[in-house]
């Protein structure tokens, strides 16, 4: 069975931002929402100062803590590995947010707007009441998974059924494949490459991998 995961390039982020601009554009995600966002860090003292960008988002994690606590059970997880959420059934409680060590899902109860008290034409035509008052979060775009079947395509190499951040990254930061395929695009820069995932100590198995050198 597949598991999808993404793997992020820590060496060649430059914290452009096109990657959140891309997953807003595609989600249709309200303002003060961002499903994929880029941490901006500082390190070091002066003179010797380090800046790095890291993406982060709902890292898919295996053993999911946010749906352990879902008390209606709207936070589900598929057979290939991603996680997401039955707006129809989330009560929007909030326990799934407390419980996510990646602060990665939000809750909005009000339609807010990017400019003034009114909607421009793409946020009247895109807004989706179901995801008022309900738990949301990055998805890994999973409606461009689920083409893949259909159109016989392969998520992570085929840009149609590929995550939109993804796609893009002008940098190459972001790869989106099968774990459990050897062959896959990410399955080959796990192995040539070190990373480390997000508190992976916590025993959640998380689908986001963060590279940083060479082995």
């Amino acid at each position: 069975m597949a598991r999808y995961v993404m793997t992020v390039d820590l060496r060649r982020c430059i914290g452009c931002q096109t990657c959140t601009a891309a997953c807003r554009h595609a989600n249709a995600t309200p303002p003060g929402v961002q499903w994929r966002k880029v941490l901006d860090i500082e390190s070091g003292e002066y003179p010797d100062v380090r800046r790095s960008f890291v993406p982060v988002g709902c890292m898919h994690c295996a053993d999911p803590p946010c749906m352990h606590v879902c008390p209606s059970t709207a936070t589900y997880q598929r057979a290939d590995g991603l996680v997401g959420i039955d707006y129809d059934i989330c009560i929007g409680c909030g326990y799934c947010a407390v419980a996510c060590p990646y602060q990665a899902r939000y809750i909005v109860h009000r339609r807010e707007y990017a400019y003034g008290d009114r909607p421009t034409a793409q946020e009247e035509a895109r807004f989706d009441p179901q995801r008022m008052s309900v738990a949301m979060k990055c998805t890994f775009c999973s409606d461009r998974v689920d083409l893949a079947k259909e159109k016989g395509l392969t998520p992570g190499v085929d840009p149609e059924v590929t995550p939109a951040c993804v796609n893009s990254c002008i940098a190459g930061v972001l790869a989106f494949g099968d774990r459990e395929d050897p062959n896959s695009n990410v399955s080959q820069l796990l192995a040539e490459n070190q990373f480390f995932r997000m508190h992976e100590e916590l025993g959640t198995d998380p689908g986001m991998y963060y590279i940083f050198d060479k082995k």
